[in-house]
Order: C-alpha cells, then sequence, then structure tokens
C-alpha cells in the first residue's frame, strides 16, 4: 500500500496536469459565474457523449474484474451512471436550452475522441486497475473541483449560473462517489500494484489527466 492512498500518490507524481486540470479557466469561469453560455452548452453537450463511453467503460470493468466482489463494485457505478445520472444530465441539459433530440445527433468533438478512446483503449489493452486509473481523473477531479468550488470565499455564489453544478459535484451524494472510487483504486493498488508497475500507472494517470485538460480547452474554445 502507497501511504496516504494510491490517487494522491498519482497526484504528488503529476501535480503540474493536475493543477492545470482542476484550476483551468474553465473552471475558473464556472467560479466567477462569467464563462460563456455557448461554452458551457458545447460542453454539456460533448460531456453527454462523453458519460456514454464512460459507461462502456464501466461495462468493461465488469468484464475485466477478478472477482465478484469487484464486479458488484464496478456493476454499482455503471448501475447509478446508466439510471440516475445520465437522466440528471438529460434534465441539466434542457435547463440550458438542450433538448433530447439535440443531445442524440452531436458530431463527436475530436477532444471527445481522444480521451474516451484512450480510456477504452486502456482497458482493452490492459487490466481492470489501468482502466480505472484511466477513468479516476474524471470521476474524482470533479468531485475535488466541487468540493473546492463550494468552499471557497472567491467563488460567486449570487447569480451564478454554474451554481447548480457546482451544487451537484460537491453534494453529498457525488462525494459518497469519490470516497467509494478511491477506496476501491486502494483495494486494487493493494493485489495488482508493483514497482515495477508504478511508472506504466502513473502515464496512464497523467496521460487522462491532459486529456480533461483538452476537454475544458474544447468547450473554453468553442465559437457559437
Amino acid at each position: 500500500m502507497i501511504k496516504n492512498g494510491i490517487f494522491d500518490w498519482l497526484k504528488s507524481e503529476n501535480t503540474d496536469v493536475w493543477q492545470a486540470y482542476t484550476h483551468h479557466e474553465f473552471v475558473a469561469g464556472i467560479q466567477r459565474g462569467d464563462l460563456p453560455k455557448a461554452a458551457f452548452q458545447h460542453y454539456l453537450k460533448q460531456d453527454y457523449v462523453f458519460l456514454i463511453h464512460f459507461a462502456r467503460a464501466y461495462a468493461l470493468a465488469i468484464f475485466k474484474s477478478h472477482s465478484l466482489a469487484e464486479m458488484r463494485v464496478v456493476s454499482d457505478t455503471l448501475h447509478g451512471l446508466i439510471n440516475v445520472e445520465m437522466d440528471m444530465h438529460v434534465a441539466y441539459c434542457k435547463e440550458w436550452g438542450i433538448d433530447t433530440d439535440t443531445l442524440e445527433h452531436i458530431e463527436e468533438a475530436p477532444e471527445n475522441l481522444a480521451y474516451t478512446r484512450y480510456v477504452l483503449d486502456r482497458g482493452m489493452s490492459g487490466d481492470v486497475f489501468d482502466l480505472l486509473i484511466a477513468l479516476s481523473p474524471c470521476v474524482v477531479g470533479y468531485g475535488e473541483i466541487g468540493a473546492r468550488l463550494k468552499c471557497s470565499p472567491d467563488t460567486v455564489s449570487d447569480g451564478n449560473p454554474y451554481g447548480s453544478w457546482i451544487d451537484m459535484y460537491a453534494s453529498e451524494e457525488y462525494q459518497e462517489v469519490v470516497d467509494n472510487t478511491l477506496k476501491h483504486l486502494d483495494e486494487l493498488a493493494d493485489r495488482h500494484l508493483t514497482d515495477q508497475k508504478k511508472a506504466h500507472i502513473s502515464k496512464i494517470f497523467r496521460d487522462a489527466t491532459r486529456l480533461e485538460v483538452g476537454f475544458w480547452q474544447m468547450g473554453l474554445d468553442y465559437q457559437k
């Protein structure tokens, strides 16, 4: 076991890209409440496609699991993603003027293609640990961002159109998802992590985090 948990170790090994991801200008715009509406709408549309591929990746993690206990942990996440989070995302998109028909006919952005196919490739070519490491910057990072923005005195609360987004990822329900993810990663590290594999999983984490940075930038660069 790595002291303080595998995820903290991965962040400490990749502080530059983690900082670039969790403090990206897209996130700062959410915090200030001045992120352009069109940029956020584009992000929401692409995130719908991303979540579908995310669900496929968790389904692959079930296949890659080595025990029934592992399968149950991952299947709980998949169930929540397909049956709860997707419905919430569709409802949230509707609040931003994006209907279901629009979501079903989105052209996938290159940054989305790069990220989701990377994660799926890590799962296909590696083991379940590789795959869940590739998924972890998204799951844990959003929780870290939400909690930080919710508590920060620099976050605009009155009239911030992105306040509900912050609340969603700062919520007890989402923080529980983060805690369960961290616990599962530590359990997998106990079984799969060797000194020889440390550099390998650190690179997966770094690459996935870099692709998260690209996903934010995709939204920020969008021109209506």
